[in-house]
């Protein structure tokens, strides 16, 4: 069994590294918050906030990822969060999809006409850490699967 498990890991690990060949990887000062990305694909930085919690990229289809951590000053829990952003009535907004587990979310959906997913991790430090990948549905089939290797990413330190 633990022979099967490793070949498993190994296989996930080689199909997430081929999942996007050249890649960098974000460390955000403030807190912490790293991701790997496909750097062939999100080409566009943008200017980083004042404020230091993360940045966005922008790819040239209309794609757009950001990296970013906050502080859980609502002590929010990833129940709460999924719940809360179920409820939304906010124009435009729509989510499809969420499950939370004890220390991190996920969701998906719709938000402005583009598909989205966001996965957060809640760390017992005090910040949530956040990636945000929001694409046009015509490119459906080009970035679900790279989403599961972006989002896998996001770590804290």
């Amino acid at each position: 069994m633990r022979r099967l498990y490793s070949i498993v890991i190994s296989l996930a690990a080689v199909s997430a590294n081929t999942a996007f060949a050249a890649q960098s990887t974000y460390v955000n000062e403030r807190f912490g918050t790293v991701c790997t990305f496909p750097d062939d694909i999100f080409t566009d930085r943008q200017p980083e906030p004042e404020n230091g919690d993360g940045q966005v990229w922008l790819s040239a289809d209309g794609a757009s990822l950001t990296c970013s951590g906050i502080l859980n000053i609502d002590h929010e829990t990833p129940k709460d969060f999924v719940v809360g952003e179920k409820a939304s009535k906010e124009p435009g907004y729509k989510v499809t999809y969420g499950k939370a587990g004890k220390d991190w979310a996920v969701l998906s959906g719709v938000k402005d006409g583009k598909i989205f997913y966001e996965r957060r991790l809640f760390d017992g430090d005090g910040v949530i850490r956040t990636i945000w990948i929001d694409y046009p549905p015509a490119l459906k089939s080009k970035y679900d699967p790279l989403v599961g290797a972006i989002a896998g990413s996001l770590k804290g330190p």
